[in-house]
């Protein structure tokens, strides 16, 4: 597509932008990642000095409403949406390092998104309002898995054996995290290799191991929490069940995170489930 026929994207390509989620409780309103969705239309964008031509159903993500580098013609249209980072288990300064996130819609994750997207889009126009919450909720899960599987592709590379390693590293850590005597000795003693090059490969990847778990952790606690089926299980009870030990270390651990107690986020997400709508 010529560049000289197009324009960057305006507020004008589509009326306003649609909110999956509001921001929870005690989390910045601008600490969101906006998803560009062509539906008509010639578009392209420009990244590290090449275009990419997009074509309908394509993702941009970013952190900004406007994508950097994007460029139509006129007659593309394109739908965007607003997700607070909180729901989706990423930071915004990730996403600016790798100059935004492009994702195909006829392939893989980006496919299955795209179209509960579209879907979602459809139902904010027709109700005009912010979409119900069960789709909202699945939209969100879903493009929480496609960021981070981008993230993961634009990610430094590794020599081969290891980032077959840390792979593995990680899974193991997945299926002990209710163990609260996972260790870094524990960990690097799956794998057979020693402690020091265990927290060689986690710096690599910009982290340590106990910021591994204790993320890791800490998400699987939110997604328990917010369930309707566990609203009568006490905070500790879900602390303990995912390997923290202090009660009071997890619920600091919990606000520093995500702005909120474990109990406000709780019981936000309940009410949510019942249909009440917090202010936004």
């Amino acid at each position: 597509m010529p560049e000289n026929t197009c324009s960057l994207l305006d507020q004008s390509s589509y009326d306003g932008v649609i909110d999956v989620l509001a921001p929870p409780p005690g989390s910045a309103p601008d600490d969101c990642l906006y998803l560009a969705l062509p539906v008509r239309g010639t578009a392209s964008v420009r990244r590290g000095g090449a275009s990419t031509v997009l074509a309908p159903g394509d993702l941009l993500i970013g952190t900004t409403p406007h994508p950097a580098g994007l460029l139509r013609d006129a007659e593309c249209r394109m739908i965007r949406f607003r997700v607070p980072c909180f729901f989706l288990g990423v930071r915004q300064a990730d996403v600016r390092r790798a100059g935004g996130l492009l994702a195909r819609g006829g392939e893989g994750v980006g496919a299955l998104a795209s179209q509960f997207l579209s879907t979602l889009a459809g139902q904010a126009r027709a109700h005009r309002a912010r979409p119900g919450n069960h789709l909202a909720r699945s939209v969100s899960d879903i493009v929480a898995i496609l960021v981070t599987e981008l993230l993961e592709r634009e990610a430094p590379e590794y020599p081969t054996g290891s980032a077959e390693i840390l792979a593995r590293l990680r899974a193991h850590i997945e299926e002990n995290l209710a163990d609260p005597d996972l260790s870094p000795e524990s960990i690097a003693r799956s794998q057979h290799i020693s402690v020091r090059y265990l927290h060689k490969l986690f710096q690599q990847d910009g982290t340590t191991v106990g910021q591994w778990v204790r993320q890791r952790r800490l998400d699987a606690c939110r997604r328990e929490l917010e369930r309707p089926t566990r609203r009568q299980v006490s905070v500790s009870a879900v602390a303990h069940r995912w390997g923290f030990v202090s009660h009071s270390h997890f619920s600091r651990a919990f606000r520093e995170t995500y702005g909120v107690s474990p109990r406000q986020w709780q019981a936000y997400a309940a009410a949510r489930a019942d249909g009440d709508r917090p202010a936004s």
